[in-house]
């Protein structure tokens, strides 16, 4: 084999270990700082804060006496509080009986139980705060879509076009324009349309009625491609459009829906437009779990290509309480998609296949990275929610472990020993483990 043909593979290989870094790095310095002032707010003091394992690449001590370090290996971090054996926590025995009481607050293991409490569920929180201001972000850039409907930026579609920036969209083949944010009434509206590339708008531009065509309002566009989908390893690029199926020609997003939900995962060829040219392509639909508004899940075949408008709707602004309102509900809803994921997949309903390991979340990184800035910060919101929502599963080890030994404490009035502990732990570290291999086969064997 000829090794120039490597360099590109290498290439692809270095900018997703790259931004799987740089999203994991962001993740676990915002949990761990979280561990690390509330600690400070709550009177513990921390020896180290690491960014990363093994040898120290950088450091430096703060007034405080805390040593900060960045580490080679960048797959995670820790704050090692005053009187903790090691960077996993644990009590120094030796180190304790050497303190003052004085002394012995400022620790981890000394210190008050709310404290310690307080300081573990920081990590968690966190990470959904961290989600929360991102998503609040997002809205506020993006705004919200202007109320009555209006043309913003044109989309490069394969159809000749006469809407303009600015349109006021008053009807469309003869149908008035729903409000936007109806969306049983949008939905209605879009169903009622006829699939063809060209339809004729009632447009309001400069102050006078006009007619004008323009493009089927949701044609089989690309907005985005689903990371370790049959698109992305097909190689389709936001922005194409699919103008036949099996030789089928496509006008509408539900028309390529429907011919990719009715394959059986037999492989489709498609014709698709891209800056003017036309590719033909060959893909083979995965199939894939999806939920269902009832709480539920329904599995269908999906090449994963995210549809969008033919042009961008005109936006408003969006004030800092509506968008954080926006945030919190977007978080929240992570957060229940993903215990309801892991619910069903435990009962057997749906495939352990959905659960992702290291090697699907940095192929995942990577290939939202490369759609833009705003897909791969999303990315990692989402991912800060998953790890604070993993960190707070009742496991030794994990931070809801440790919660579940504070809650004994409240309730019996003493710590489990430290025989109990070490056997827990042992267990939770086992659990843990098995988790990560399980889900490292997956990236390596499922489809």
């Amino acid at each position: 084999m000829d090794i120039t043909q490597l360099i590109p593979q290498f290439g692809g290989l270095l900018y997703t270990l790259i931004f799987f870094v740089i999203a994991l790095s962001v993740i676990v310095a915002i949990h761990e700082y979280g561990h690390y002032i509330v600690g400070r707010w709550s009177g513990i003091d921390a020896d180290v804060f690491s960014l990363g394992f093994g040898p120290v690449i950088f450091s430096r001590y703060d007034k405080r006496g805390t040593k900060w370090q960045i580490a080679a290996l960048p797959f995670g971090g820790y704050v090692k509080f005053k009187g903790d054996a090691n960077a996993s926590g644990g009590s120094d025995a030796d180190a304790m009986a050497e303190l003052t009481p004085e002394e012995r607050r400022r620790t981890m293991n000394g210190a008050p139980l709310w404290a310690r409490a307080a300081t573990v569920a920081a990590g968690p929180v966190f990470n959904f705060a961290l989600t929360i201001l991102i998503f609040t972000g997002i809205y506020m850039v993006q705004g919200k879509v202007a109320e009555p409907f209006t043309v913003g930026e044109l989309r490069a579609l394969p159809v000749a076009q006469e809407l303009q920036e600015g349109d006021v969209i008053l009807e469309i083949d003869g149908q008035p324009m729903p409000d936007f944010a109806d969306a049983e009434g949008f939905e209605a509206f879009m169903q009622a349309l006829p699939d063809q590339a060209v339809l004729p708008y009632t447009v309001e531009r400069n102050g006078t009625t006009q007619e004008v065509d323009g493009p089927y309002v949701y044609p089989p566009l690309a907005t985005q491609i689903v990371p370790r989908s049959a698109a992305n390893e097909a190689g389709l690029e936001p922005g194409d459009v699919i103008l036949s199926i099996n030789g089928e020609r496509a006008y509408s997003f539900s028309q390529l829906k429907d011919k990719v939900e009715n394959s059986n995962g037999e492989a489709l060829d498609l014709l698709v437009w891209r800056d003017g040219e036309e590719l033909e392509v060959a893909m083979t639909p995965k199939r894939t779990d999806e939920p269902l508004p009832d709480g539920g899940y329904h599995a269908v075949y999906r090449i994963g290509i995210v549809g969008g408008l033919a042009f961008e709707p005109a936006t408003t602004m969006v004030g800092p309480v509506e968008a954080f309102n926006g945030g919190v509900e977007r978080t929240g809803s992570i957060i229940s998609g993903s215990l309801s994921g892991l619910w069903h997949m435990v009962a057997g309903k749906i495939s352990s296949c959905n659960l992702s390991g290291p090697i699907g979340i940095a192929q995942t990184s990577g290939a939202m990275a490369s759609q833009g800035g705003q897909s791969f910060i999303t990315f990692i919101a989402v991912l800060s929610t998953a790890v604070g929502l993993l960190n707070l599963f009742p496991v030794p080890v994990l931070d809801g472990g440790h919660l579940v030994f504070h809650a004994w404490e409240a309730v019996t009035g003493k710590p489990p020993s430290d025989k109990a502990l070490n056997v827990a732990m042992s267990i939770g570290l086992i659990l843990i483990l098995s988790l990560m291999t399980f889900a490292l086969t997956n990236d390596l064997f499922c489809p």
